[in-house]
């Protein structure tokens, strides 16, 4: 017998409900209405001139970037899984109306056309934050962070390697040079020349095919001789006596000439790196975080700069080299190549603190910079003071020029050093030396060296030094240097574990500035929403 007093909402499935428009299911602060909106305030135009056109009609490109951008903030971040949201998501079917590109399309929109798109996309972005009062655009918090290249990590290729193996092969072409060089009357010194790619005088191919041409003709000659013999032992001796020549001209088509053509290409692809990838020959190997079992990841990846206010991203730069001290006046260039209002307060930790950075910052008008030098931490504690062979605590006795060490002993100057590193950049240096150091009982504390103790002094730099600090130390720059990790360190783990982004699936330097440019963007656009979302929420 049924209950009664048992009901049931009504259950059909093939029952047509309304209302049919889909964004009255989708609430007014969600994520996608943010993302529909701030594409739809862009100029057509803006879109349309990544077009040729011909054919037959292609998806309109404000349809394409929205499912694009709102996939990204969703965690998807590939093609294929943009391709199954278009079926299955609400908000994603919505904005595109119910049309379905497949991957392909997908991909090529995300990666080929939006090259040319993805700056002024972004700009629209900053353009927004600041018109709705996110950000002011005046604090500008700087750090970089190291991102896996969608690359395998066994495909690698490191310079050390390539010029080691092209030395031997040098080696090699030069002993079988020599051992035909009567045959072919070739002189062995017009054939080296200076090579700044390698860094030394080498053979290059270009010289080597002239010799190959020359080996040809005058096999050509030998072979006429063979034919104009007159005896068949004539024969056998003229071939015994051209079969070095023989195969040495093999050897050059089948061995050295290609090999020689790798390692100039592979030298042309590092250019200031130490190692590519062969399966993304822009991806450097560098140093990745630690893995839970506290393992160096050395991997194929990028160096990502991103400059932050309020965990905003405001702008980013895609970098191969793994040393974050080098990319600071690259990024702040790329900065200002978007013509937008530049920040008043640059910010970022004791990795870019070096002289050639403070150097240039202080060529930047109207830019106040925070960024400590290495050692300026370890300065504000007591213990540091209490470090008794450290010249920093040492008397200095300006008159005479000289540093009295622990033991009372005159440290002096001696005489000036300029050193120029890998990177062309030249520090100047003021040597001073202790007067004796035989018979001192602090020697062993004091210097590891055999001879007397000498202190390499940096006018320069300890005058930037000393500026930097002075400002890291007053009231505005501890309470603007204090916001730096809650900021830009705060948006990496945002981007790396909230959003899931741990590794490019794009490859090709253009291309991955592209993608994270997508990144960003879903990034900036995931905070909007939060701050929409709390303004919205009622106090209680």
């Amino acid at each position: 017998m049924s209950n009664l007093t048992v009901t049931f909402q009504e259950y059909t499935m093939n029952q047509l409900y309304l209302p049919m428009d889909f964004s009255d299911l989708i609430p007014e602060d969600h994520v996608a209405r943010i993302v529909s909106d701030m594409i739809d305030a862009l100029d057509d135009q803006l879109f349309f001139d990544a077009y040729q056109g011909g054919g037959r009609p292609a998806y309109h490109p404000k349809m394409m970037a929205k499912i694009v951008l709102y996939g990204y903030t969703q965690s998807l971040f590939s093609a294929r899984a943009i391709e199954g949201a278009l079926t299955e998501h609400l908000p994603m079917m919505w904005m595109a109306a119910s049309q379905t590109p497949d991957f392909n399309t997908i991909n090529r929109f995300r990666s080929e056309r939006c090259k040319s798109l993805m700056d002024t996309l972004y700009a629209e972005m900053v353009r927004l934050l600041i018109e709705e009062g996110y950000v002011d655009g005046r604090d500008y918090f700087l750090d970089g962070t190291k991102v896996e290249a969608n690359a395998n990590k066994y495909t690698f290729v490191w310079r050390k390697s390539t010029e080691k193996h092209e030395e031997k092969l040098q080696a090699k072409i030069e002993d079988n040079l020599r051992a035909i060089e009567d045959a072919i009357a070739v002189d062995m010194e017009t054939l080296k020349r200076e090579d700044d790619t390698f860094q030394r005088e080498r053979i290059s191919r270009e010289a080597l095919e002239e010799v190959a041409e020359k080996v040809e003709q005058e096999l050509r000659t030998q072979e006429d001789a063979i034919e104009a013999a007159d005896t068949a032992e004539e024969k056998r001796e003229k071939k015994q006596a051209v079969k070095p020549l023989r195969q040495f001209h093999r050897a050059l088509i089948k061995d050295f000439l290609p090999r020689l053509e790798t390692y100039e290409t592979q030298m042309g692809l590092f250019g200031e790196r130490n190692s590519y990838s062969k399966t993304d020959v822009d991806a450097t190997f560098m140093r990745m975080k630690d893995d839970h079992m506290m393992n160096g990841q050395l991997k194929a990846g990028y160096n990502i700069q991103a400059g932050t206010q309020d965990q905003f991203i405001l702008h980013y730069s895609i970098h191969q080299s793994p040393t974050d001290a080098r990319l600071l006046a690259p990024h702040w260039e790329s900065l200002k190549e978007t013509g937008r209002k530049l920040p008043k307060n640059l910010v970022a930790d004791a990795g870019y603190g070096s002289e050639p950075n403070y150097m240039y910052l202080s060529e930047q008008k109207d830019l106040h910079s925070l960024i400590p030098y290495n050692t300026y931490n370890q300065e504000q504690k007591r213990s540091f003071s209490k470090k008794a062979y450290h010249p920093h605590n040492w008397t200095y006795d300006e008159k005479d020029d000289l540093y009295w060490c622990p033991n009372q002993r005159k440290v002096t100057f001696r005489h000036y050093r300029r050193r120029t590193d890998k990177y062309g950049y030249s520090r100047d240096f003021k040597i001073y030396e202790c007067e004796s150091c035989e018979g001192c009982p602090f020697k062993a504390d004091c210097t590891t060296a055999k001879g007397n103790r000498k202190v390499y002094y940096n006018p320069v730099y300890e005058e930037l030094k000393a500026k930097e600090a002075t400002k890291l130390k007053s009231e505005f720059g501890r309470t603007l240097y204090t916001r730096r990790k809650t900021d830009v360190e705060s948006v990496f783990g945002h981007v790396k574990q909230n959003l899931g982004f741990q590794r490019f699936h794009l490859r090709g330097k253009e291309k991955v500035q592209v993608e994270f440019g997508w990144v960003a963007l879903a990034h900036n656009i995931r905070k909007m929403a939060a701050a929409k979302h709390r303004k919205k929420k009622p106090a209680v």
